[in-house]
């Protein structure tokens, strides 16, 4: 993926162990893949699959965060 511009994900860990990388810059896809492993395959999800994902991801932190 040439045109794909990688980032590292927001609920990445900083400590440059459990780090995802995501290209969201491409229509109709959204690209991830493992920073440490960048040559060992790719996932691609629809836009809007990636988006309810990461809302669940953001619900369960939320959870966690009130302690039930």
């Amino acid at each position: 993926m040439t045109d794909a511009r990688w980032r590292t994900a927001t609920r990445s860990s900083n400590n440059g162990g459990d780090c995802v990388e995501v290209a969201d810059n491409l229509p109709g896809r959204v690209l991830v893949r493992d920073s440490k492993d960048r040559d060992g395959g790719t996932l691609t999800f629809a836009p809007t699959a990636w988006a309810s994902f990461v809302d669940a991801v953001g619900a369960v932190d939320t959870v966690r965060a009130a302690g039930r």
